[in-house]
């Protein structure tokens, strides 16, 4: 089946869910699922790691699932042997071996969306009025109209060169998602990390980590066409090379609780990748790109957000994957559940595989902090939320800064 054909049948049983119904705007398709944990009670091991392929650095012990690892047979393709009885699930045991050339531009262009469903109503956590006021925990706002996704001009590296794609193979084939280059409190100037959602990169309570998981900056840095990029330059499609990610972690609510039916787990859906380029030009992601966002970890209360900007690249009809796009809302509340804590939640039409997008909250480019990133959407794309960052996501950006501390 083509990757159209596949599209209009996923927007097709789309269609007959619920109207309510919320999907993660998530990532798409990919070959395999392994999974892990991360979290501010998920700490990183001591080991300073050991060689792997081509110098890569690698978990000083490798995980029981991986004890026969054979480098060579990993990128022959060993990775796409997934063994539900082999996931890896715990943070140490994160694995993301170098297999250079793997995302070319032909397997990037590809990679699909994902979607994700809840099946109860969103208006399970409470009611309230207006966009602000004390006491935002528990509280949803009534839907936001939607505001129309608009293109990001060009070039990418330019007007948004915070931003990228999120590339990573799962056990349903590659698949996309968004990030941000995000500050490393102990590498200021120097940062390799990225902020991007939890769902991107570990599937949640029913698998592990997702595998070659990789982030590229400024993805199709000039909003080529689909027939333009058959012909494209590696660097026309990415314009900054490829970064492979050598240590991820997620939020421990999202591993244990998150689901890929449903909103479980939305509302601490955030993780962190540390990353190294592929063709290891010793630069950092923050030099190379020449920006890293700073984070507020504080849970602003919607009265205090006059607006917010996400970005991202959607994947799902009407959108085909390969260009930026941004929406600009000031944000509401949603509460999913009791079990789930209060998200802001914005209109936008952007589609799956925006996931991971960063939203950004403040007046000038220069000046914009990071507050969210996208986590989930309606089937019919009116709306996204994404999680208020608070006190766990901030442990699992400390943890991923404070293991590589030195190191950049």
């Amino acid at each position: 089946m083509s990757a159209t054909s596949r599209r209009r049948s996923a927007l097709a049983a789309a269609a007959v869910a619920a109207a309510l119904a919320v999907t993660a705007a998530a990532c798409g398709p990919a070959e395999d699922e392994s999974g892990a944990q991360a979290g501010p009670s998920a700490t990183a091991p001591d080991g300073e790691g050991r060689p792997g392929i081509d110098g890569l650095r690698l978990p000083e012990e490798l995980p029981a699932a991986l004890k026969d690892f054979d480098p060579e047979k990993w990128k022959n393709g060993e990775w796409r042997d997934w063994d539900k009885d082999d996931w890896l699930r715990e943070a140490r045991d994160f694995v993301n071996p170098i297999i250079e050339g793997l995302w070319d531009p032909e397997r990037m262009k590809d990679a699909e969306e994902n979607d994700r469903r809840v099946d109860s109503d969103v208006d399970g956590g409470g009611t309230g009025g207006g966009n602000g006021g004390e006491g935002d925990e528990g509280v949803t706002d009534p839907d936001p109209a939607p505001r129309k996704a608009r293109p990001v001009a060009t070039p990418y590296r330019e007007n948004a060169p915070a931003v990228g794609k999120v590339f990573m193979d799962t056990p349903k084939g590659p698949m996309v998602c968004s990030g941000t280059v995000v500050e490393d409190p102990r590498s200021p100037g120097k940062s390799n990390l990225v902020a991007t959602a939890g769902h991107c990169v570990h599937a949640g309570s029913a698998g592990g980590w997702f595998r070659n998981v990789v982030f590229v900056p400024a993805y199709n840095d000039s909003a080529l066409r689909v027939s333009e990029l058959e012909q494209a330059s590696p660097t026309d499609v990415a314009p900054h090379g490829v970064f492979w990610a050598t240590w991820a972690q997620t939020t421990e609510h999202w591993i244990s609780n998150g689901s890929e039916t449903g909103g479980l787990g939305a509302s601490q859906d955030f993780a962190v990748l540390r990353v190294e380029a592929e063709d290891k030009s010793g630069k950092s992601l923050e030099e190379t790109v020449g920006t890293a966002v700073p984070v507020d970890f504080g849970k602003p209360s919607v009265a205090s957000l006059s607006s917010v900007r996400a970005y991202g690249y959607p994947a799902a009809p009407p959108f085909d994957g390969l260009t930026m796009h941004t929406c600009t809302d000031r944000p509401g509340r949603l509460t999913l559940s009791e079990s789930e804590s209060t998200m802001y939640r914005i209109g936008c039409t952007m589609t799956g595989g925006s996931s991971g997008g960063g939203w950004f909250a403040g007046e000038g480019s220069g000046e914009r902090t990071l507050v969210s990133v996208t986590s989930i959407g309606t089937i019919d794309h009116t709306w996204l939320a994404g999680p208020r960052l608070g006190e766990e996501a901030e442990g699992v950006l400390e943890g991923v800064s404070e293991k590589f501390a030195g190191e950049d």
